[in-house]
């Protein structure tokens, strides 16, 4: 369930999407049943339609996709992972709105 403008990652595409991109990543761990998350889906959107060029944006369905979230040890969503160089550098759990989200953005993308 990606906008437009989100990428919806799985196993198969998360190397390349998240680990090698060549900008920062905001990678929302999610799930359908997750009223916070779903709540946190347009602010997304707005934001990845903002930044397009400098951060992109991709959703882990947690059902679909656990073992992607493994790792970072999500145990809440949504859960917001963000990388740079492929290397993950901070993690902001449940819903934030956009104010909250952009000074965290601009500090990863500048």
């Amino acid at each position: 369930m990606a906008g437009a403008n989100l990428i919806t990652l799985t196993s198969e595409n998360f190397e390349r999407e998240v680990m090698q991109s060549s900008v920062p990543v905001l990678v929302d761990f999610w799930a359908e049943w997750c009223g916070p998350c779903m709540r946190l889906a347009p602010v997304l959107e707005e934001l990845a339609t903002e930044y397009a060029g400098r951060l992109k944006i991709g959703k882990v369905d947690v059902d679909r996709h656990g073992e992607l979230a493994a790792p970072y040890k999500v145990m809440s969503i949504p859960n917001l992972v963000f990388f740079k160089g492929g290397k993950p550098v901070q993690q902001v759990v449940g819903y934030k709105s956009k104010a909250e989200l952009k000074p965290i953005i601009d500090g990863i993308v500048s």
